[in-house]
């Protein structure tokens, strides 16, 4: 999985600097982050519907390809704000073995 992620890490800092035109990811940086926002809360609201359809019908192939769709407008989104998916797998390991509660409990309040 990290070959995966380290992969589309490089592809996608290689786009910043690529004209419109020539990428689906350089036309949405160039379109700047609002607009990737926009397309993470759209891939995630088409995920949580392919779930619900998935538990229904119990065919999950629509639920596997919306959230391949999820995860990596979220790594644009980091991306574009300057940040590698390894940040995030290190978040996950330093959590790894914690009981979610108390993972939760000890957040920072805000």
């Amino acid at each position: 999985m990290h070959d995966t992620f380290a992969r589309l890490a490089e592809v996608l800092e290689a786009r910043k600097g690529a004209e419109p035109e020539s990428s689906y990811v350089a036309s949405l940086y160039h379109k700047g982050l609002n607009k990737i926002l926009e397309k993470v809360g759209e891939e995630s609201v088409e995920t949580l519907l392919a779930a619900k359809d998935a538990a229904v019908s119990g065919n999950c192939d629509e639920l596997i390809y919306e959230t391949a769709d999820l995860w990596f407008h979220t790594l644009v989104m980091l991306a574009a704000l300057g940040q590698h998916p390894q940040a995030v797998l290190d978040e996950l390991d330093r959590r790894f073995g914690l009981s979610g509660h108390a993972e939760k409990a000890a957040r920072p309040q805000t």
